[in-house]
């Protein structure tokens, strides 16, 4: 707008008219290959990156609120563990990457893909641990589950790194336990 001279009316500026945006088209499902399913196993693997991604934010979460006579101890091993997911979430993330397909853009499209991840409820030490340690062997699982889809679509490097991911869920699951018995 100007500043009009003395006794002209002032004109107002004419809008700018801007594009309405269109909805973009939604994505097509992943195509199959001759070999497998490939689209199904990276679903399945994003899937999993999610609840490694989960894992990530729990273990963190806990590790700051946990209170209890063994502190210390825990508040060790849980920094341990954000640590790993977050390098388990990168590790997985890059093996879908190299099968050139794209991982989802924000944390809302992730955490749809892993909808049974169980949450913290209560403060309370024993009651983190426990759903943090149901988490941990339900990814297990999932892994366990993973690993002959890999074979079959020949992603032999994923199908590797699931057995790793079953042993280093199933142990932490353990350690875990262990404190909750004795706790």
């Amino acid at each position: 707008m100007y500043t009009p001279a003395p006794g002209q009316v002032p004109q107002p500026e004419t809008p700018v008219l801007q594009a309405v945006p269109q909805p973009l088209d939604k994505p097509k499902a992943p195509a199959k290959s001759k070999n497998g399913d490939v689209g199904s196993f990276i679903q399945q693997c994003i899937a999993l990156s999610s609840c490694l991604k989960e894992l990530e934010t729990q273990s963190h979460l806990i590790h700051l609120n946990y209170e209890g006579a063994n502190f210390l101890g825990v508040h060790g091993f849980l920094k341990d563990q954000y640590e790993s997911h977050l390098e388990q979430f990168d590790t997985l993330a890059e093996f879908i990457r190299s099968m050139d397909y794209l991982m989802p853009m924000c944390a809302c499209g992730l955490k749809d893909a892993c909808p049974q991840f169980q949450a913290v409820t209560s403060y309370k030490g024993n009651d983190m641990l426990a759903t943090y340690y149901k988490n941990l062997e339900q990814t297990a699982t999932l892994c366990k589950k993973l690993e002959p889809a890999a074979q079959k679509v020949g992603a032999i490097d994923i199908a590797n790194y699931m057995a790793d991911l079953v042993g280093q869920m199933f142990k932490a699951a353990w350690f875990i336990k262990a404190t909750l018995r004795n706790g």
